[in-house]
């Protein structure tokens, strides 16, 4: 990590070990852009908190958007990459991001695709393409990278316990831009839940967000 580096990199965790290392490692690469590295523990009780030796660690309530929130709060760098623990970007990411940079008055995601051989992998791959395409709204698996002026200008990151991605997506929209770059997730849940059954929870969970039914409330359902 570089002190006069442009990025700050913010990674909500909470038990986090299993994926933390890989996501860490694949941040290696872009080594010259990063200020700091902030990982913000909701309480994790394995051993997420372990491997955090050369990242700032703030611990806070579990709540990803408070989370989020903590670390962009704590944060120097001029512009803020929002990643989850258990996603890794692709090696040319720096490249990408760098020429992202350039253009600070748009906040930019990740290309979607999971850690799965399984053929209904690419097909939901090819669906999140088309949503983000369509409707301008990726998730946070996808990563986000945007200025510290223009989180600003959009009233920061929404403290609520999920969906926090979705809503800052709606206030950014015209400001959202693809990365030629991608960000590979793991597929535990899909394997868990079912490559059917959870994508069917996850647009159930969204439709509930946009009748209004609070977070706390979508949370308990998403799992």
């Amino acid at each position: 990590m570089i002190p006069n580096s442009p990025l700050s990199v913010i990674i909500p965790t909470l038990n986090a070990a299993q994926t933390l290392s890989a996501c860490l490692a694949s941040l290696l690469p872009g080594a010259a852009l990063i200020r700091e590295i902030i990982i913000v523990d909701g309480g994790s009780t394995d051993a997420t908190t372990s491997l955090t030796a050369n990242a700032r660690l703030i611990q806070t309530p579990p709540s990803r958007g408070a989370q989020l929130a903590a670390g962009a709060g704590a944060a120097s760098g001029d512009f803020l990459l929002l990643l989850h623990a258990d996603t890794r970007l692709s090696p040319d990411w720096p490249q990408a991001a760098a020429t992202a940079m350039q253009a600070p008055d748009y906040a930019h995601y990740f290309r979607f695709r999971l850690d799965s051989p399984a053929p209904q992998a690419r097909i939901l791959e090819a669906l999140v393409a088309l949503r983000c395409r369509l409707f301008r709204l990726p998730y946070g698996d996808q990563a986000l990278l945007i200025s510290r002026a223009l989180l600003g200008a959009i009233g920061g990151i929404p403290d609520i316990p999920i969906m926090e991605d979705v809503a800052l997506a709606r206030r950014l929209r015209r400001h959202l831009r693809p990365l030629p770059a991608t960000a590979t997730t793991s597929a535990a849940r899909y394997h868990r839940d079912g490559f059917l059954r959870r994508p069917l929870r996850n647009v159930f969970c969204l439709g509930l967000y946009f009748l209004r039914v609070p977070p706390a409330r979508i949370k308990s359902i998403y799992g």
